[in-house]
Formats: C-alpha cells, sequence, structure tokens
C-alpha cells in the first residue's frame, strides 16, 4: 500500500466515522438502536449502495467482530453495578441455558415446519438468533428508567448467553452428524465453568494490582483497565473455557473494585465500546448484499415472529418460573430480548465452515435483526410505561472519581452531586465522614471555596474529598449513603456510618472518631 492510498484510506474511514458519529443523534432522539443506523451505513458503501464496494470476507469479519465484542462485553462489564445485579444472577443463569435450549427448540422447529429449512439449517439458525446483543440491550436499557431486578436479569443475560450459544452453533455448523445432547449440555457447562473461574480471577488479581501500584500518569489507568479485559478473553479461550464469559465477569469485577480514576476507565471503554460497534456494524453492512434479501425476506419475518411472539416468551416463562416475579416483569422482558449485531456475526460460523445453505442463512438472519429491532427498540419504553415499571423516582447515583496520593497514603475524591441526588440541601457537616477524611472544596457555578461546617450542599457542585488510605472505602460508602438517603442515612435504614450523636452546634467541623467502623454497604 501506498502513501497515497493510505491517505485515502484513512480519509474514507474518518468520514465514515463522523457519519455515524452524527447518527448517535438520530438513535437517541428516535429510540432506535444505533446499529440499525451502522448496518445502513455499510450497506450504503457496499454493493448495490453508492459506494459499490465489494466484501465478501466472511472470515475476516468473524474475527473482527469477535475482536469488538470483546471491546463491547468490557465496557458493558465496566458499567454494571453489582447491588443491581447480584439479586438477579441466578435468574439470568437459569434463562441463559435453558432458556436458550427452550428458544433454539421451539424457533428450529418453526424455521422446519414452516420455512421449510433441514434441521440442520433450522437448528443453526434458532441457536443464532437465541443470542440477546449485548450491545444492544446495553444502549436501550440504561436509556430506559426500569426496575434495577428488570435491569440487572437482562444486563447479565446478554453478557451470559453469548457462551452457550457459539458452543451450539459451532457444533451445528460442524461437518459430520450432530453431537448427542448431552455431550453438548457438558462442553458448556464445562466451557461457563472455566470461562467463569478465569475471569473472576483476572477480575480480582487486576484489580488488587491497580489498587496497590500507582502508575506514573493517571491516562495510563484506563489502558491498564482494558488491557486486563483483554487478557481474560484471552486466557479463557486458550484454556478452552468461554472467553466471552471470562471479559464480562472480569470486567465486572474491575468495575466494582473502586479503582483509581473510575469515571476516566468507563469513559475509554465507552469510546472504545463506540468505536467497535460503528466498526463491526458497517462491516457487516457491507457484508451483506441487498438484492438477495429480497427472497429472504417473507421467511425472516416469519422465523422471527415465531422467536418473538413463541420462543421468547416460552423462554422466559420456563425459565424464570422457580422465581417470584411479578408478570409485568415477565412480560417486559419477554419483549425486550432485543437482537443485534452478535447473531449477525454467529451467522458468519457456517459460511466460513462452507454449510449448504449458509448464505441464506446468515441473510434471513440479518433481516430479521434489523426488522425486529425497528420493532421492539422504539417500543420498549412505551410497554414499560403501560406496565407501570418506570422507576424514574429513584435517587440519582453520585459520580466518585478516585486518585490515588502515594506519598500521602491518601486519596483526593472527586465528587459529582447530579440531579435527584438526596445530599442535596446537606450541609458539610451532616455528611458525618469518618475521622481522616474531610471535604476541602466546593466547586460551585465556575467559582471554588473552602466550606465550613454550615455549608450547604446543592445539586451541581462538586467537591473534593480528602481521605487516608484506611478510610477511604468507608468515606465513599458514606458520601454515596447521603446520596441516596440524604443527611439520615444511617439512622433510618440507609447504608452508611451513623455518629453516636448529631454534629456538634459550634463552628468546628466535627468529624466523629468511629465513623469508619460502622459503615456498611451503601
Amino acid at each position: 500500500m501506498t502513501v497515497h492510498q493510505l491517505n485515502e484510506l484513512l480519509l474514507i474511514c474518518s468520514l465514515v466515522l463522523l457519519v455515524a458519529v452524527a447518527a448517535v443523534r438520530i438513535s437517541s432522539r428516535s429510540g432506535l438502536p444505533s446499529l440499525l443506523l451502522y448496518l445502513g451505513i455499510g450497506v450504503a458503501i457496499g454493493q448495490d449502495g453508492i459506494g459499490n464496494v465489494a466484501f465478501d470476507n466472511a472470515e475476516l469479519t468473524q474475527v473482527i467482530g469477535y475482536a469488538a465484542l470483546v471491546v463491547i462485553l468490557a465496557e458493558g462489564g465496566l458499567g454494571t453495578k453489582w447491588k443491581e445485579i447480584k439479586p438477579a444472577l441466578p435468574a439470568a443463569v437459569v434463562l441463559s441455558t435453558v432458556g436458550v435450549a427452550v428458544s433454539v427448540g421451539i424457533t428450529a422447529a418453526g424455521a422446519h415446519y414452516l420455512v421449510g429449512l433441514d434441521w440442520r439449517q433450522a437448528l443453526i439458525i434458532g441457536a443464532v438468533v437465541s443470542s440477546t446483543d449485548a450491545a444492544a440491550v446495553f444502549s436501550v436499557l440504561r436509556k430506559v428508567p426500569l426496575p434495577s431486578r428488570v435491569t440487572g436479569v437482562l444486563e447479565a443475560e446478554s453478557g451470559f448467553n453469548d457462551a452457550p450459544v457459539v458452543i451450539l452453533v459451532v457444533a451445528f455448523s460442524t461437518a459430520g452428524p450432530i453431537d448427542h445432547w448431552y455431550v453438548l449440555v457438558g462442553e458448556i457447562a464445562l466451557e461457563l465453568a472455566i470461562g467463569a473461574a478465569v475471569g473472576l480471577a483476572v477480575g480480582f488479581v487486576g484489580a488488587y494490582g491497580l489498587r496497590h501500584v500507582a502508575l506514573p500518569a493517571s491516562g495510563l489507568y484506563p489502558i491498564a483497565v482494558m488491557a486486563i479485559a483483554v487478557v481474560a478473553y484471552a486466557a479463557g479461550a486458550m484454556a478452552h473455557g468461554s472467553g466471552f464469559l471470562a471479559v464480562y465477569l472480569a470486567s465486572m469485577v474491575l468495575g466494582n473494585a473502586k479503582l483509581p480514576h473510575a469515571p476516566a476507565n468507563r469513559g475509554f471503554a465507552e469510546g472504545l465500546g463506540w468505536i467497535a460497534q460503528i466498526g463491526m456494524f458497517v462491516l457487516l453492512g457491507l457484508l451483506v448484499t441487498p438484492h438477495e434479501l429480497v427472497h429472504d425476506f417473507w421467511p425472516a419475518v416469519v422465523i422471527g415472529l415465531v422467536l418473538t411472539v413463541v420462543a421468547r416468551p416460552m423462554e422466559v416463562l420456563v425459565s424464570l418460573l422457580p422465581f417470584r416475579i411479578p408478570w409485568q416483569e415477565k412480560a417486559l422482558m419477554s419483549w425486550a430480548g432485543l437482537r443485534g449485531a452478535v447473531p449477525i456475526i454467529l451467522a458468519t460460523i457456517p459460511m466460513v465452515s462452507e454449510i449448504e445453505g449458509s448464505e441464506r442463512i446468515f441473510n434471513i438472519v440479518f433481516v430479521l435483526v434489523v426488522v425486529y429491532t425497528l420493532v421492539q427498540g422504539p417500543t420498549l419504553p412505551y410497554l414499560a410505561k403501560a406496565l407501570k415499571l418506570r422507576d424514574s423516582a429513584e435517587a440519582a447515583d453520585l459520580g466518585v472519581e478516585s486518585a490515588p496520593l502515594e506519598r500521602l497514603r491518601g486519596h483526593l475524591l472527586s465528587v459529582a452531586i447530579p440531579e435527584r441526588s438526596r445530599m442535596h440541601g446537606v450541609e458539610v457537616a451532616e455528611l458525618r465522614l469518618p475521622a481522616g477524611a474531610a471535604v476541602t472544596l466546593v466547586v460551585r457555578e465556575d467559582a471554588s471555596f473552602v466550606p465550613g461546617p454550615a455549608t450547604v450542599l446543592r445539586t451541581g457542585d462538586e467537591l473534593l474529598v480528602v481521605a487516608t488510605d484506611p478510610v477511604r472505602d468507608a468515606t465513599e460508602r458514606r458520601l454515596r449513603a447521603v446520596g441516596q438517603g440524604g443527611k439520615l442515612a444511617g439512622w433510618l435504614g440507609t447504608g452508611g456510618a451513623t455518629a453516636a450523636s448529631p454534629p456538634a452546634a459550634t463552628g468546628r467541623f466535627h468529624l466523629p472518631g468511629s465513623g469508619g467502623q460502622r459503615e456498611t454497604s451503601g
């Protein structure tokens, strides 16, 4: 490649990226998942489009798609709150295993008897479309204020169900007879166990290292976090486990470990996640040939109807039968099984394996994902409102960033007070921070000042809190508790330290000495 050709390639890539970034605005205003716009860009510049770029390398698309999915799962794991997902884990695990089996069986039967596909092709399609897409779920659900249990189940499911689905698609796409069901069940269980063990181990070791080793520049922390996540994927895959589950769990551990510069870490991962989504979706759009989709449009609609109206509701009903979950939440989960790039990427596996009819499988999956994403994505907020599941009254959590002060053995916490935070109206003394922590500066409306004990905090304020290393975690727990429960947090059951007596009424900044020992998780 010459320098001139490289310049042209960089120009084209930059223009595509700028158009895709502008499309995010359209996506956010319309309620459509951004994947549709990125796929549209790829189709527009591909075959039958204005660019007429011929691209048919399914193997390259699969490799790049896997790499992008690793980044997307890492970004999703970093943004997943453990306190929300913990109660949802059992339901999510059952939904990602038993539920996948139910969905594959029903969808494959519909593809065989209603569309006329042979059983191998029907099983491949059933397995491919049984995976909910992490990128679609994360991007849509985090814009809708749903109860934490619903969000936790759906996000965990999208992070967990890639592993069993990949195993099934690979097994069905292998030449020769398909393994017995009990062999597939054993392989899935083993790979999930190995992936979970590797992911948790890498996550905890990585978090311990980042918390105890002060890096020379703050910009190195986001890079280190993403490197650890990629290590988890590679180690899990090399150990013959699920690399996707490993990277998701490792990232979730890192995201909940209160690492230095945590907001910057998440921001960096979010930026990489957007780039990964844009590149992956544009490439998938390039791979498709639009005029070939016409012949497979109605088969895709029929299979999608079976998946959406029959398979997904039965999957949710059977999987969540042991759990006491209201029917309204089950109904929303049935409709919120969003598909996206992951099924399209998985549809390249039979193409690489040269399975008969693999091109038709890819076209059917592509049409199915586009059509039903257009239907499900925009209607999800309205369904949540109709089922009275929108949770808009929950207090907003604080944004807390930590920077290690190595020589002082302390931490500088940057605390942003968002709208709906119950820290609004609380006096500095009423925070009742543990001994060894103090609010040193308040930034308000482009002005900064040193607060006194009676300074009243307001929405939009940014606080600088210095805490010694032993009370750093207790200080953050106390700040988050006040943000959720107000000045009486701890006395009225909200997590957080409680003082033996109210703050002193004198002009001094009263910091109770026992506060650090009384912290509970907030």
